[in-house]
């Protein structure tokens, strides 16, 4: 049987886009973040030990600095909350060295912290985000220059083989 001929396609009933007079990344805020007052973007709102954001005026978990600590106070505070069952504070404790750091050091935090998000996807039950996340860090440990020796005092070439594995990282 010969293939159905292509129907003309009918023309939108759609009125046209109005033409925008900005650029997306110069728009202002959306009102419902939590913004300081240069406009960048703060955790105000609640979290379970997951992440998870709760309703205002719920009480959840403490949330950790968005300053950065030194490096052993980072790895410290980081080991720390994954023994308390709070990668994802893990995670925001370690993202907020990686982008503190130095450029030659970038890689190790973010990959520490990567691991730490794919810890935190295993435990709401995402597999398929879990292995993306930790395999990401992982890669990102392997280009850290430390190479096979320590960084701070953390096995690094170790910590990625158990995040592949999905074994605990470091506590």
């Amino acid at each position: 049987m010969p293939p159905a001929p292509a129907r003309a396609r009918e023309p939108s009933r759609m009125p046209p886009a109005p033409p925008r007079d900005r650029e997306p990344s110069r728009m202002p805020p959306a009102p419902d973040r939590d913004r300081d007052a240069s406009g960048r973007a703060r955790q105000q709102r609640p979290r379970d030990a997951l992440g998870r954001p709760l309703a205002y005026g719920a009480v959840g978990v403490e949330p950790v600095s968005e300053e950065p600590l030194p490096p052993m106070e980072t790895i410290a505070a980081a080991r720390a909350r994954l023994r308390e069952g709070r990668p994802f504070s893990a995670h925001e404790v370690l993202e907020a060295r990686w982008k503190a750091a130095p450029e030659g050091e970038r890689d190790l935090w973010q990959g520490l912290a990567q691991i730490c998000v794919g810890l935190t996807h295993a435990a709401r039950g995402n597999a398929t985000g879990s292995a993306a996340l930790r395999a990401r860090g992982a890669a990102r440990l392997d280009t850290n220059a430390v190479g096979e020796g320590t960084a701070y005092g953390l096995d690094v070439a170790d910590i990625a083989a158990r995040a592949r594995r999905a074994q605990p990282p470091w506590a």
